[in-house]
C-alpha cells in the first residue's frame, strides 16, 4: 500500500503466543551467491529480527550482541545465529532492514511528504529494531543497558552511522565494526571517494530511477511490484544520505566536535580488503582512472601505488580501494575518538591468508570478509583452517565475546590488547598469531588523511 518509502512503525502487540519457528522474509534484492539466506523468500514484509538467548529466566540481565548484516546496502539476510556467543552467556540478536531502492531512495515527493526527509529508510529500520531491543530484550533475559551493536562491511558502515546518530542515544553501550565506517566527505555526487550525498542530490537520482521505470509520480511508483524495482535498480547505488535527522552532517566533522555516541569501540580492517573489488587492467587505463578520480593528487598517489603491468595495476587498485574505502575511515575514527571521546578504542589489522574465506588473496593476505570465520566459527564453501588458525579462531572469538560482555577484549590467557594510541604500537596485528604494532600502511593513511581534508568543505 502506502508504506513503501516511509519510516517504520513500532510492532503492534499481539495476544497469546507468537509463533516464531522460521526466518522472516528477506528484503527485495538481487541474487547474491555469497550471501546467506538465499533460500528464504523475498517480500516487502521483511522487517524481522531474531533473538537467541541462553537465559533460563527473564531476570538474568545478560549482555546483548546485535548483528547488522552486510551486503552493500543491496543484498543480505539477518538469518543465522552465532551459537558460540549464546553458549557463552550472550543474548544474540540479528536484525533486518530494507535494502536497495526500497531502503535508500530519495525523491522530491518523498521529501515533501515527510517534511523534507527522504531516503535512509534502511537506517531508520535499524534504529526501530534497536528501540525494540531496548524495550523488550529484558523479557529474554537480556540487559538493555548492556547492548553491543556489530556489523561487517555495509553492516559496519551502518554501525558507524548509528554511533553518530542522535536518534540512537542510550540504545547501546559498545560497537564493533569490521571493515567499514562512514567518515568520507559529503558531496553532491557519489564517485570514487564520496559515498554519502546530500538529500538534494540523492533526490535527483530518485527522479532518474522514476523515469527509468516509466512512471509519472510517486503514487505510480508505489504500485510497481518489488521485483521490477529490483530489476531496474541494479545500475544505481542507493546509499545512506545526510538528511539532518538520522544522519545530521559529515561524520568526520561530528567527531571533531564531539557530537556522537561516545561508546567503547572495537574496529579494524583486512590486509587485502580491496581484492574483492579490483581486476586487472592495462597500466594506461589504471593511470587514467586514478587521474580521473584524484585530479591534482594523482601523481602523488601513483607514486605510492605504482604499477608496471596489468597484474600490478590490479594489486594497486586493490590497495587503493582497501585504504580509501576501508582502512582510512577506521583510522580516522580511531584518531578522532581518542582525541574527543572517553570510550575505549581497540583497533586491529587482520592479515591471515586462510583457505576458509570467500575469496583467496592472490598474493597472500586477508580479503574482504576473511576475518568473519575466525570470530563466528563458520566455513565458506567447506573451507578448512590449519591447526594454527583454529587456535587463532579461539582467541579472536574470545576477544569479541569479552568485549561484548565488558567493553574490553582482554581476558585470562589472551595476548594483551592495549587501547589505541596514534603512532604507537597499539594496533593488534593478526597474522599467524597476535602481536601489537603500528599500522603497516601508515604512509597510505597519511595520503588519504590529506586528500580527504582537501575534499572536505
Amino acid at each position: 500500500g502506502n508504506l513503501p518509502w516511509k519510516a517504520p512503525v513500532p510492532k503492534k502487540p499481539w495476544t497469546g503466543v507468537y509463533k516464531a519457528d522460521k526466518w522472516g522474509n528477506r528484503p527485495p534484492q538481487p541474487t547474491d551467491p555469497n550471501q546467506n539466506g538465499n533460500e528464504i523468500p523475498m517480500s516487502e514484509d521483511c522487517l524481522y529480527l531474531s533473538v537467541a538467548t541462553p537465559a533460563k529466566a527473564s531476570d538474568e540481565r545478560l549482555p546483548v550482541f546485535v548483528m547488522i548484516h552486510g551486503g552493500g546496502f543491496l543484498t543480505g539476510s539477518y538469518s543465522g545465529t552465532q551459537e558460540s556467543f549464546v553458549r557463552e552467556g550472550i543474548v544474540y540478536v540479528s536484525i533486518e532492514y530494507r535494502l536497495g531502492a526500497l531502503g535508500f531512495m530519495s525523491h522530491p515527493e518523498l521529501s515533501k511528504e515527510a517534511g523534507g526527509l527522504s531516503g535512509n529508510y534502511g537506517i531508520l529500520d535499524q534504529i526501530e529494531a534497536l528501540r525494540w531491543v531496548h524495550n523488550n530484550i529484558a523479557a529474554f533475559g537480556g540487559d538493555p543497558e548492556k547492548v553491543t551493536i556489530a556489523g561487517e562491511s555495509a553492516g559496519a558502515i551502518s554501525v558507524s552511522i548509528l554511533c553518530a546518530s542522535p536518534l540512537t542515544k542510550g540504545l547501546f553501550r559498545a560497537a564493533i565494526c569490521e571493515s567499514g565506517s562512514s567518515f568520507w566527505p559529503v558531496g553532491e555526487k557519489r564517485d570514487g571517494n564520496v559515498a554519502v550525498c546530500t538529500v538534494r542530490s540523492a533526490e535527483q537520482a530518485g527522479i532518474g530511477f522514476q523515469k527509468r521505470l516509466g512512471k509519472k509520480n510517486l503514487k505510480q511508483m508505489r504500485k510497481v511490484p518489488f521485483q521490477q524495482l529490483v530489476d531496474n535498480s541494479q545500475t544505481d547505488t542507493f546509499w545512506p544520505v545526510v538528511d539532518g535527522h538520522a544522519i545530521i552532517d559529515d561524520q568526520y566533522k561530528l567527531y571533531e566536535a564531539g557530537q556522537y555516541n561516545d561508546v567503547d569501540i572495537l574496529i579494524g580492517t583486512n590486509s587485502d580488503e580491496g581484492s574483492l573489488f579490483a581486476f586487472p587492467m592495462p597500466v594506461e587505463a589504471y593511470q587514467k582512472r586514478v587521474k580521473d578520480i584524484y585530479g591534482d593528487w594523482a601523481d602523488r598517489l601513483l607514486e605510492i601505488y605504482p604499477a608496471t603491468n596489468e597484474q600490478e595495476a590490479c594489486f594497486a587498485l586493490s590497495d587503493i580501494f582497501r585504504d580509501g574505502s576501508f582502512a582510512w575511515g577506521t583510522y580516522a575514527w580511531a584518531n578522532l575518538q581518542t582525541k574527543t571521546g572517553k570510550g575505549r578504542v581497540y583497533m586491529y589489522y587482520f592479515d591471515q591468508d586462510s583457505e576458509n574465506t570467500i575469496l583467496r588473496s592472490k598474493r597472500g593476505g586477508a580479503s574482504h570478509v576473511a576475518e568473519m570465520p575466525f570470530i563466528y566459527g563458520f566455513s565458506f564453501k567447506g573451507g578448512r583452517m590449519t591447526d594454527t588458525e583454529r587456535h587463532m579462531q579461539q582467541i579472536m572469538s574470545r576477544y569479541w565475546i569479552n568485549f561484548t560482555k565488558t567493553g574490553n577484549p582482554n581476558g585470562d590467557s589472551l595476548p594483551y590488547w592495549t587501547t589505541y594510541k596514534q603512532d604507537k604500537p597499539t594496533v593488534m596485528i593478526i597474522h599467524e598469531g597476535f602481536h601489537l604494532d603500528r599500522l603497516p600502511n601508515q604512509r597510505q593513511m597519511d595520503f588519504f588523511e590529506a586528500f580527504f581534508k582537501s575534499r572536505r568543505k
